[in-house]
């Protein structure tokens, strides 16, 4: 059996967020898709609500769960039995920043793979950024959050 982790900000999680968490779920027997905080980011959305997010969107799936946690993405993958770690990526620049990530990850950990997954093309340009930034505004976003949590955007 293979448990994959799917880490992440989800600050709030996309319907990006939710293609992968769609293909990762098909890939793997479990997945655990996790919030994690990190102390250098000024989230708009609480600890609580991310991971409420997450649990809202894992409730359509049999066998993805979510959780929060304050430790290493490496560390919290060992602890949870999880040989694999996700990531999506939108962009080239994108794929640099996660390409480097996965490197630290396998000198902190070289048990835990890696496997970073393109965004499908219709969703390369959601962003947790770009949906903040809606709501800011007063925009509607809802199109771009995943339809279990759409209501929490009305």
């Amino acid at each position: 059996m293979i448990r994959a982790l799917i880490p992440g900000s989800f600050d709030p999680v996309t319907v990006g967020h939710e293609d992968i968490i769609t293909r990762a779920a098909e890939l793997f027997d479990e997945v655990i898709v996790c919030a994690f905080v990190n102390t250098e980011k000024h989230y708009m959305f609480s600890e609580e609500e991310r991971l409420d997010f997450l649990l809202s969107v894992a409730e359509s799936y049999n066998n993805v769960s979510a959780d929060l946690s304050h430790s290493l993405v490496t560390a919290y993958a060992k602890e949870n039995g999880c040989g694999v770690i996700v990531k999506g990526c939108r962009s080239g620049m994108n794929f640099e920043d996660e390409y480097e990530q996965a490197l630290i990850n396998r000198e902190l950990d070289p048990d835990i793979q890696t496997i970073i997954l393109p965004a499908s093309p219709e969703l390369s340009f959601v962003s947790s950024t770009m949906v903040r930034e809606m709501i800011r505004y007063g925009v509607d976003c809802s199109q771009y959050v995943p339809k279990a949590i759409r209501y929490k955007f009305d």
